[in-house]
């Protein structure tokens, strides 16, 4: 299979749908719309995850057969933090599936009073919970129906900065599989989560939905082939 070729052929379609949805927002370049309607925002929310794992699976097969050096792990020099300083700096693609989670298979979580117990005591007052003041409850604002867009807007920006270099991205998810393979016992060691890929609809209703279907077959076998 010509891998370059398929790479070429995904990213271009890929790249289409991301620009249709920075074209709903209105958006380009490092422009960002701080709140959305709702309905906009889920609009573009339905398009997006899909892509997003489509993206990640194009990446998988773009770093097939790539070898990679991984630099030793170093203490942090003394005197040094890890701040929030970097808000400038763009945000990164995230390489690995969200994973499942089994909330039959978790342990029954132990619940608490929400009031004080109901101690009695002689005397005029015959009750200590009377004692606590209790919060009064504030009526939430009225909602001019927009939501916040700010973690839309970086999930975006991380996917077009993603698509624009896919060589780096294939380079550092080499370095991510090379040092779970060094770990002792890590929880999983492949990107993709088993079973179908996030986002993943069973009635096809976008463009988007039949090119991660492709991206997600192609990057099975790409991984079962892959000899690195």
């Amino acid at each position: 299979m010509d891998w370059d070729l398929v790479i070429k052929r995904k990213s271009e379609a890929i790249n289409a749908v991301v620009a249709g949805l920075f074209a709903m927002l209105e958006l380009s370049g490092e422009a960002t719309a701080s709140r959305l309607p709702r309905a906009v925002f889920f609009a573009v929310l339905r398009v997006l995850r899909p892509a997003e794992s489509a993206v990640r699976r194009l990446i998988v097969f773009a770093a097939r057969g790539l070898v990679v050096k991984v630099a030793p792990s170093r203490p942090m020099p003394k005197g040094h933090e890890i701040t929030k300083s970097a808000g400038n700096r763009p945000p990164a693609f995230r390489l690995c599936d969200t994973r499942k989670g089994f909330p039959e298979l978790r342990e029954p979580r132990v619940r608490y009073a929400k009031h004080p117990p109901r101690i009695l005591f002689f005397g005029p007052d015959s009750r200590i919970d009377d004692l606590w003041a209790r919060p009064v409850a504030v009526p939430p604002p009225p909602s001019d129906g927009t939501v916040s867009a700010a973690r839309l807007n970086r999930r975006l920006q991380a996917l077009k900065a993603a698509l624009d270099d896919l060589p780096r991205q294939a380079k550092r998810l080499a370095r991510w599989r090379k040092r779970r393979e060094a770990m002792p016992g890590p929880v999983f060691k492949s990107p993709l989560r088993p079973g179908p890929p996030p986002g993943r609809r069973k009635r096809h209703i976008h463009e988007i939905d039949d090119i991660l279907a492709d991206c997600h077959w192609l990057a099975w076998d790409a991984m079962r082939t892959d000899t690195s």
